[in-house]
């Protein structure tokens, strides 16, 4: 039997923070409790107050696999996302092919029960013409649909009005969305390409991809989800005026249209363009300073229910291009959390919040069996921080295949120590147990 008792600890779940014990048997969190008593074989981690949470549950990640893993694979991200206090992960269908039928979208969770370091789940990727293979999707083992409103993604594009309604009338599985809205885009980058060319200039990359773009699409699908009552959930709000779109008059339980918000837009502003250039180009762009406070205050609020990273690393020899060939996306799961805490320890949001919004809310939002708390019964996903040891990223220590993070140079005021996946120690100070891969998420549905 696997079993290890994680002693004195600074535990924060279920909004409460408390110094107590944790015991793990085989892959389940047995007892949480004061001074539990260990058996003889039981493995001692004296945590000595450092911080303990529930493995974080990342909605949103693109690892790449297959047909891109010159950029990355599911074994190198997973284990990156791992060492970031990351257990458990949604992959999202852009792939090569794209995960557009049940066939592909199998072979990608095969691939991942062999290699994946973190527990996974995938998402089925909508399109104009395959309604009749996305309704075969099993509520059951598959995280949900993905819809993209926006061109981040080849030709995924859903821009049939009359499909789309379809989809949102014929399925009870949540609906992911990425809204830009894909007529202003257009235009505003024809209007820059007339004056640039195709070195148009990064800080024009939020005027190209606008708050009026976001805002347009997202208003879009969440009028349409009221009409059809379809279970609508945005990702990666970029401005302040789209949250205004949220409730938070009733529980996340109660809610049929939810938002995430994702690290790099509470982080970086459009300030930070000149410095960081292509490296922060995403789709949504990181926009204003005003835009970032007004996410961080719809997040306190419960307007946005959940926290991410969208994960999309890219090759810095891609990024190096032009403006019009730079690919939008950059590599976050090994970060995130160590960027969240900063801003815990700068008093902008709790840490009790926090957890809530990266472990808890992710878990009920997907109807997740067994994760995302420390609760008895549950499986062990457990991340264990040490508040006061700094970490600089740097080249030496960036995990991911790309071998870049926009927070290169960066000291982050904490450091993630251990990482248990399904009551397993895989990731203890820096050292890996390559043996352990993840399991197939299930979900309450």
């Amino acid at each position: 039997m696997n079993s290890y008792l994680i002693k004195n600890a600074t535990i924060v779940s279920d909004n409460q923070t408390f110094i107590g014990d944790v015991l793990i048997e085989d892959e389940l969190i047995k007892e949480v409790s004061e001074n539990i008593e260990a058996s003889s074989d039981t493995t001692i981690i004296q945590a000595n107050k450092k911080l303990l949470i529930p493995g974080l549950i990342d909605d949103q990640v693109h690892f790449r696999e297959p047909g891109l893993t010159h950029k990355a694979n599911i074994a190198t991200e997973s284990k990156a996302a791992v060492a970031g206090g990351i257990t458990t992960f949604f992959e999202m269908p852009n792939t090569v092919p794209q995960a557009t039928t049940q066939e592909l979208l199998e072979e990608k969770f095969q691939v991942a029960a062999k290699t994946s370091y973190a527990n996974y789940s995938f998402m089925f990727g909508g399109t104009n013409d395959n309604l009749e293979e996305l309704l075969k999707t099993d509520p059951k083992n598959v995280a949900g649909i993905k819809l993209f409103l926006g061109s981040s993604t080849g030709n995924m594009l859903v821009d049939n009005e009359a499909i789309l309604e379809k989809i949102f009338s014929s399925t009870d599985l949540i609906i992911s969305v990425h809204c830009e809205d894909e007529a202003t885009i257009r235009k505003n980058t024809a209007h820059y390409k007339s004056i640039y060319g195709d070195d148009i200039p990064i800080e024009l990359h939020p005027v190209i991809r606008s708050e009026e773009a976001c805002y347009i699409s997202s208003s879009k699908a969440i009028a349409l989800a009221k009409k059809t009552g379809a279970r609508l959930h945005v990702f990666h709000l970029s401005t302040a005026k789209e949250t205004e779109l949220f409730r938070n008059d009733i529980p996340l339980e109660e809610k049929r249209i939810t938002a995430e918000v994702c690290t790099h837009h509470l982080w970086f502003s459009d300030e930070d363009y000149q410095k960081k250039g292509t490296h922060i180009k995403w789709n949504p762009a990181v926009k204003t300073a005003k835009d970032r406070a007004g996410l961080w205050k719809a997040l306190l609020d419960d307007r946005i229910d959940v926290l991410a990273t969208d994960h999309a690393p890219h090759t810095l020899e891609e990024k190096s291009n032009k403006y019009t060939s730079a690919p939008s996306g950059g590599p976050l799961v090994q970060h995130a959390i160590l960027a969240l805490l900063d801003n815990v320890k700068e008093g902008v949001i709790p840490i009790e919040k926090l957890v809530e919004k990266a472990c808890h809310n992710p878990a009920k939002l997907f109807q997740i069996e067994k994760r995302g708390f420390i609760k008895e019964g549950y499986f062990a996903d457990l991340v264990l921080v040490d508040l006061d040891k700094p970490q600089q990223v740097s080249k030496e220590n960036i995990l991911y295949k790309c071998e870049w993070s926009p927070f290169e140079g960066h000291t982050f005021s904490s450091t993630v120590t251990h990482t248990f996946v399904n009551g397993t120690l895989v990731y203890n100070q820096g050292v890996f147990n390559n043996d352990i891969k993840g399991k197939r998420v299930t979900f309450n549905r």
